[in-house]
């Protein structure tokens, strides 16, 4: 049997049409028609999200969120890459610092959410902080596993044309770990997507996570459900952005 006759895309309209059908049956067959589960309902989301579309104050929220999330890539790969490159060039310094890299990579960047509110206070800078902390370390270790997976021979001839160290890293190391960069920062959104929202609850007064408890507190659960659906379909589109630069450059443009 050739599955190639569907096209993906055909597929994955197929996958998000189920998904609606199991969001249809959860609320309206295992809930209850007059109880809380009503208020979640497909049918009350999508008139929420038709009215919040109408509103100035939603794009509001999404440009303050994005401006968050490109602060704190951008961050990120301040750090992230040379610290990537340092680590992948020298297997003794890799050795050295792979065990501290490690322990903090699996500390959840939400942890560290109550120090860094004493330390910096509310509003933005902890924010970017956390979201920095939490996209640095797929962005360091794919950069570090692309300069172990360079071509030696590369390496062998600009060394034979005594290219200089900085000729070395700007024409053969970078153009070699841009893939693996470009990996990276597509691993990162999604972490910083998911750390965003519970870092927009830390007394700040706009982004798409205090919007969040700000429906939670008006009682708005329709008008919740359909800002989860905006985060989704933001996050989705966020993602396609990487995968599509990521591709445009493995293959060529």
């Amino acid at each position: 049997m050739n599955n190639s006759r569907i096209p993906g895309w055909w597929l994955g309209l197929i996958g998000l049409a189920g998904l609606l059908v199991l969001w249809w049956l959860g609320v309206n067959v295992f809930g209850e028609a007059d109880g809380l589960s009503a208020r979640f309902s497909l049918e009350a989301t999508a008139s929420s999200l038709w009215e919040l579309l109408g509103r100035g104050e939603l794009y509001l929220h999404i440009a303050v969120s994005l401006k968050r999330i490109f602060v704190g890539l951008f961050i990120a790969l301040l750090v992230g890459v040379p610290l990537g490159l340092l680590v992948g060039s020298s297997r003794n310094l890799e050795a050295a610092t792979t065990p501290a890299f490690q322990f903090l990579r699996m500390i959840s960047p939400l942890s560290w959410m109550p120090i860094v509110v004493m330390l910096m206070g509310v509003g933005d800078q902890p924010i970017y902080f956390l979201l920095a902390f939490a996209a640095v370390w797929p962005i360091m270790l794919n950069t570090a596993a692309g300069v172990r997976q360079l071509d030696p021979r590369w390496l062998q001839l600009s060394k034979s044309l005594s290219a200089t160290r900085w000729e070395t890293l700007r024409r053969v190391v970078i153009p070699g770990v841009v893939g693996h960069v470009l990996t990276g920062v597509r691993l990162a959104i999604g972490i910083l997507w998911i750390v965003l929202v519970p870092c927009e609850m830390l007394g700040v007064s706009a982004g798409l996570g205090y919007y969040i408890l700000d429906t939670r507190d008006r009682l708005a659960y329709s008008e919740l459900m359909a800002m989860v659906v905006v985060i989704g379909v933001l996050g989705f589109a966020l993602d396609a952005l990487a995968r599509w630069l990521h591709q445009r450059w493995v293959h060529g443009g």
